[in-house]
């Protein structure tokens, strides 16, 4: 049951509605419905675009329990989090942050690209990772504890970790983790096909694409073609865009600047297109 302070119509709003569309790769979902069983802390460390956010959607909708999502970023403070006084006309008040919201309502609380956020942030979720599984609000003088069905979970990609941007160990040995990676190519073209709106053959072909990208992951590129990316140019397609054009738009002009590599990468798209 939610907490007492919120109202049903608060809980509800971050129920996942609709089913959102996943495809198993493995076995991530029995691994994770364990963790959840357990309310074991989760990381998912994947590239972009995998499908990492798309999961925890579809597990939160699964597991019929409200999410609440929060997009990390370097800006982002410990009271970003937790919460912080307000001053309105009736005087000062506080105002819960989404992972005190989570931790009260038993809610999914997912931090995504959480080493983005400062390491002096991230420390305040230590306490609900642990048999503890409490909250303190120092600002209030509030010890939150946690909803018995609250559980955290964390993604990012370890492709753009650094000595400046990585979690602590005292923070990883906190979680379980589970790895994702681009699908094979066969259940790849089955998910664009099935998201972008656009026939097997066509995508085929832009799988084919992305992998050619892949291959030049650290020989020019940062990162490959995602299947995020693959389902934009599919909704162009879609759209009556001519492939090549789409492909351009949606593939290769958001991956990279440098003229040389748009040029093999818009090779690789004439290629199959």
């Amino acid at each position: 049951m939610p907490d007492t302070t919120y109202a049903d119509s608060e809980y509800e709003q971050y129920l996942v509605g609709n089913e959102p569309y996943y495809r198993n790769v493995a076995d991530e979902v029995a691994l994770y419905g364990a963790a959840y069983d357990a309310r074991m802390p989760v990381m998912l460390k994947g590239p972009t675009g995998c499908g990492k956010s798309r999961f925890v959607e579809h597990m939160a909708w699964k597991l019929k329990k409200p999410l609440v999502t929060v997009a990390c970023n370097e800006d982002m403070t410990a009271s970003d989090l937790v919460g912080r006084f307000l001053l309105d006309i009736n005087g000062t008040r506080w105002q819960d942050g989404p992972l005190t919201v989570a931790a009260r309502i038993g809610a999914i609380c997912y931090l995504d690209e959480v080493v983005e956020a400062r390491q002096d942030t991230t420390v305040v979720i230590h306490p609900l990772t642990d048999h503890r599984r409490v909250l303190p609000l120092e600002k209030k003088g509030e010890l939150v504890t946690a909803h018995p069905d609250f559980q955290i979970v964390i993604s990012y990609n370890p492709g753009y970790q650094s000595l400046m941007k990585d979690l602590k160990q005292s923070t990883k040995q906190r979680f379980a983790a589970l790895d994702f990676d681009y699908p094979d190519a066969d259940t790849e073209a089955e998910i664009v096909a099935h998201e972008g709106g656009v026939d097997s053959a066509t995508a085929d072909k832009l799988v084919q694409v992305a992998q050619r990208s892949r291959n030049l992951k650290g020989h020019g590129l940062d990162e490959g073609m995602s299947t995020r990316l693959l389902v934009y140019a599919a909704h162009l397609i879609q759209k009556g865009i001519a492939p090549n054009d789409a492909c351009k738009m949606a593939l290769v002009r958001p991956l990279t600047d440098d003229p040389d590599m748009r040029d093999t990468l818009d090779a690789a798209v004439g290629t199959y297109f």
